[in-house]
């Protein structure tokens, strides 16, 4: 039988695209499966489909396509489904226009497809009013009633009494559903979502980190979790909160996070894709939010044996957390305190943690996608045989019959094909691999055997943008034995074998007997957790880091750091007129930390803008120096609007100078997670000026000073 998802967009990473990848590739097993995405905004889906499972796109949003279709005329035009409901039914970056009227009831008209799965409100109406039936029609809810307004949920119900079924994510909205639409035919139940076991190795609970990931929504109540955060932060001084995601409320968390002086503490992520590997570097999930129509996230953590800390909220939760069995509930009543109370008690106990991580995992298996599919497929069953007499041999018995049997369907569409308008997508076949850091910096390559081609082949790696051309080949063991033990299809990456220079390293295959030839290679996973707080370390006489990852368009990479000295940031302290660092000294061998040791601020606008600072404290048992950075003698030397100034550490007049910079750890770019806030000074007619340390492309520390208008708000770029 074949089965297709309508989904508005297919490329992006939030929790309905994840749940619809994941499901549509439990199905794949069984059946045909297609996912539409209504708009195509980007040449890759960001989360990677079952290479069984179709895409097909109906309107071409990608601005540099020559498809692009951003201008059609009926995006002049309203469209007809809920149109009173604006922003509530469609997001503002891709809003619904006549265009879609016509692609989406075109499509549902012409669909050979014998369940057509529809995923938010206004899918669910276009699927009630332009769906067929000589197929399922059935709609799903990945928020809940409570999260429409009126007049959405008024729209939204209405269409339900169209539809042959409705799947909520918790019983506790199904409930409300049944309650609210007592007189409607549609069955509606409760599925929740699909949540695989992810490849990643279970967190080892001991990384101090907390970890929560979602939408920056008001919802979500991150406020909440930076305020219990705030409250245990000095009595737990060597953990750290990491916030992924984007959204809205990013500008006031980072107020928040300021506010409390937490900015070396609290870190805002950004979006990540695929969550697992940075949940596993979590000792402790949180989820703080007032209201989780499911919570994919909580599951997702509890796959990787991270035990979840969340608000008993309406609806999710509770639905998936057995209380001091699997995870942690904190009564919403109980406000920040009580949520602090709790994260104070999972953190001083590692025991607790395991106890409740080890259970996490067992609970989290019963979302598997193949449990998932098949409730799906119950419920396809009983769709089919309650159907009116009329329908019944075309989507009744003939249905039933193909799921009995579970094989792909041929397609019978009795209709005459529609004009060729939806683009199909046939996802390229690449090879793919993992990588996993140890805490020694050894990087392990797997490779997926099923997607390497039959050449006897060699791992490439090549730095990027290098007029030299260095590369490293090492050859992969044979297809033919990996098909015996699939671990053999592997290559190992030794900082003490390999000498890689400072710099971005792109990943190929390429075939032995044909050299010059090579292919990137996609990257499944990049795991990075052995390295969370850990420092640089010594390999080869060098200080050295290396961290392999995903680049911006899913390729796999390798960060690498090699220096013969190094000062590792620990903490960076700002007050209005300052900032305070302490670093940690790092050399082959053991170094005097001479009297004369000092930081030369070396300026980008020239050596005649140079200056000198002190080193406060010196500590050789250690290797910790403390220094100060006053804005003022800054501001006597800068020459432009905008003067860069990049912080080097010398411990004496006439030795080399040694970087300044974070590059141990977990993080491959802090530029944009490791954010100090900026002070404004007084400067000239022109206004204030900005100044804030920030660090670099590199992870080296730098001091920028910015004219900006009197009375402009504090932005915090993340590029000085």
């Amino acid at each position: 039988m074949k089965i297709a998802f309508l989904i508005n967009n297919a490329y992006g990473i939030g929790g309905t695209i994840r749940a619809t990848a994941n499901l549509s590739g439990a199905f794949a097993d069984r059946h045909e499966v297609e996912v539409v995405s209504v708009h195509r905004v980007q040449d890759e889906p960001a989360i990677t489909l079952d290479p069984r499972v179709q895409l097909t796109s109906l309107i071409d949003m990608r601005e540099d396509s020559a498809t692009y279709e951003g201008n059609h005329p009926l995006t002049g035009q309203p469209c007809t489904m809920f149109p009173d409901t604006g922003a509530a039914a469609n997001s503002a970056r891709l809003p619904y226009s006549a265009l879609h009227d016509e692609r989406i009831g075109d499509w549902l008209r012409t669909t050979d497809a014998d369940v057509v799965i529809a995923t938010r409100p206004d899918l669910n109406g276009y699927l009630a009013r332009d769906g067929q039936p000589r197929y399922l029609r059935i709609g799903q809810e990945h928020l809940s009633l409570d999260a429409h307004n009126s007049i959405l949920r008024g729209h939204q119900n209405q269409a339900i009494a169209g539809l042959d079924a409705f799947v909520t994510v918790s019983e506790a909205d199904a409930t409300q559903y049944r309650a609210e639409l007592a007189g409607v035919s549609a069955v509606i139940q409760c599925i929740p979502n699909a949540v695989p076991t992810p490849a990643v190795h279970s967190s080892s609970l001991d990384s101090n980190v907390i970890v929560a990931a979602g939408r920056l929504v008001s919802v979500k109540r991150y406020d909440r979790l930076v305020d219990a955060f705030a409250k245990v932060a000095d009595v737990h001084p060597d953990w750290t909160l990491r916030i992924y995601g984007r959204g809205p409320e990013k500008k006031m968390l980072r107020e928040q996070i300021d506010r409390l002086g937490l900015y070396d503490r609290v870190f805002l992520m950004g979006p990540v894709s695929p969550i697992e590997t940075e949940w596993a570097k979590g000792a402790i999930a949180a989820v703080s939010s007032d209201m989780e129509s499911f919570g994919m996230t909580i599951v997702e953590a509890m796959h990787c044996g991270v035990p979840v800390i969340a608000t008993d909220c309406p609806h999710g939760p509770a639905e998936i957390i057995d209380h001091n069995a699997n995870g942690l509930l904190v009564d919403l009543g109980s406000g920040t305190d009580g949520y602090a109370a709790a994260l104070h008690h999972l953190m001083e106990d590692m025991e607790r943690r395991e106890r409740l991580g080890a259970a996490a995992r067992e609970k989290a298996a019963a979302f598997a996608p193949t449990a998932i599919a098949r409730r799906y497929e119950k419920l396809f069953q009983i769709l089919a045989g309650s159907r009116p007499r009329s329908s019944r041999r075309a989507a009744g018995t003939a249905l039933w019959s193909r799921l009995r049997t579970a094989l792909p369907l041929a397609r019978t569409g009795s209709l005459e094909a529609a004009p060729n308008v939806f683009e199909v997508q046939t996802l390229p076949s690449r090879p793919v691999a993992s990588a996993r850091v140890a805490a020694d910096g050894t990087v392990t390559i797997r490779f997926d055997s099923a997607t390497l081609p039959p050449d006897r082949l060699d791992f490439l790696i090549r730095m990027r943008r290098d007029a030299k051309g260095r590369e490293v080949r090492i050859p992969i063991p044979d297809t033919a034995d990996a098909a015996l033990d699939p671990s053999n299809t592997r290559v190992i990456l030794d900082p003490e074998t390999y000498d890689l220079a400072e710099g971005r390293w792109d990943c190929y295959i390429s075939p032995r007997d044909t050299p010059d030839s090579r292919t990137r290679l996609t990257c499944h996973l990049a795991e990075q957790a052995p390295r969370v707080g850990q420092g640089p370390f010594l390999a080869r006489d060098h200080i050295t880091a290396w961290l392999p990852y995903t680049t911006s368009d899913g390729y796999l990479a390798l960060r690498t750091w090699r220096r013969p000295a190094h000062a590792e940031v620990i903490s960076i302290g700002v007050t209005d007129d300052r900032a305070d660092i302490t670093a940690r000294l790092l050399t082959p061998s053991p170094t005097h930390l001479p009297d004369t040791t000092s930081v030369v601020a070396v300026s980008r606008n020239g050596e005649d803008h140079d200056f000198t600072l002190p080193v406060a404290g010196i500590h050789p048992a250690s290797g910790h120096i403390t220094f100060s950075v006053p804005y003022a003698q800054a501001l006597a030397r800068r020459d432009v609007d905008h003067d860069l100034w990049d912080l080097l550490l010398k411990l004496g007049h006439n030795a080399a100078p040694i970087p300044i910079g974070r590059i141990g750890g977990d993080i491959v770019d802090r530029k944009t997670t490791d954010i100090a806030p900026a002070a404004h000074l007084p400067h000239s007619a022109k206004g204030l000026t900005r100044a804030k340390p920030f660090f670099t492309v590199t992870n080296d520390l730098a001091l920028s000073l910015r004219t900006v208008e009197t009375g402009q708000p504090n932005t915090l770029s993340t590029d000085g």
